[in-house]
Parts: structure tokens; sequence; C-alpha cells
């Protein structure tokens, strides 16, 4: 929130911080027995250190996952990064952190929470394939402007992580990605 610190912030730093959370969350999902779901990811439960790494912190409200029965609960969470199935269903699972996960990349990117983005994505339906493409060249236009826009060895990891965070948000928990292949894909964008 502070343009000092936001310009000292660079794309290459922010780009790292999504890596360094969606590994977090890869990690609390795939790698641990139980699952681990946060419940709360958010910019206020995601701290830097001093080199810029960023850490998932804040699990007053992580609920392991019972593989053998469903995993109901009360609202956590944070409102604006919530996952909407949460207003109508009380039944917590990793795709509830991947959705999360969608909107603060999203702010990462934009330096602001992404609330309008998301609503006219909803609203519009886009959230699907063939939409990407053309929501991911929007949105490269609403990156944070307090930062020169970004350089061509950075803009294919950026325009990958706008195309990852969209396939978060979609309204279908079982249509979002994984964590694991949220990592998968932003590997390959790096290498290709």
């Amino acid at each position: 929130k502070d343009d000092e610190l936001a310009t000292a912030f660079d794309w290459k730093m922010r780009v790292n911080a999504i890596k360094d959370v969606a590994n977090a969350l890869c990690y609390m999902h795939h790698d641990c027995s139980p699952a681990i779901v946060h419940r709360d990811i958010s910019s206020k439960n995601v701290v830097l250190d001093l080199e810029y790494v960023a850490h998932v912190s804040d699990f007053g409200t992580a609920k392991f996952l019972n593989p053998d029965s469903s995993n109901w609960t009360s609202f956590v969470g944070t409102l604006g990064y919530s996952a909407p199935e949460l207003a109508y269903t009380m039944e917590v699972n990793e795709k509830c952190d991947v959705y999360s996960f969608g909107v603060l990349s999203l702010e990462i990117l934009h330096g602001k929470h992404p609330r309008d983005i998301i609503s006219s994505l909803l609203q519009s339906s886009s959230l699907n394939v063939e939409g990407q493409r053309l929501d991911t060249m929007q949105l490269i236009d609403k990156l944070d402007q307090r930062l020169p826009h970004p350089t061509n060895t950075i803009v294919k990891e950026v325009v990958s992580m706008i195309r990852v965070a969209i396939s978060c948000l979609i309204e279908s928990p079982r249509s979002r990605p994984t964590m694991e292949e949220v990592c998968k894909e932003l590997v390959v964008s790096k290498s290709s």
C-alpha cells in the first residue's frame, strides 16, 4: 500500500512471491498427511522476509482435511478472498485456498485488491479457456502503475501468472486447478 515500498517490490520480486505462496500451498495440500487447508490466504497472512521471500503465516484458521468424511465448517477467512461456494455451503477443501490464491496473485500484480476485476470476470462469464486470452490482455493494462511495465524478460511470467490466477477464480471448485497444477504451470512458464 505504501508507494515507496511498492516500487521497491519490483516485478521479479512479485513473481517470486507468488511462486513462494504457490509452493507453500502445494506442500500443505499435497505433501502433508492429512492435507492442510489454510482457509485465510490473503495479503495480511503472507509476510515477506528481508530478502522478499514470501511466507504463509497465521495458521489459526487452518484445518486438517479428513479424507474419510466430509469436511464441514463454519465460515472463517477474509471477505474478498474467500471462495464463493463458502457463501452457500460450508464444505471446505483445497479449492477454497486455490480461489484465495487467485485473488492474492492478482492483488500482488495489480497493487490493490482486485474486487472490480473479479466482479467483471464473474459477470461476463469469461472464466473459460476461450475468454482467458482477452481477459489476460485487459489485465496486463491494469498492472500496478507504480512500477514501469514489465520488461520482455519477465512479461511472459507475469502473463502466465495472470492466466493461472484467472483459472483459480473459476466459480466451480471442480474446474479450478490444484495447487500442484498451478506450481507446474508456473515452472513451465519460466522455461518457455
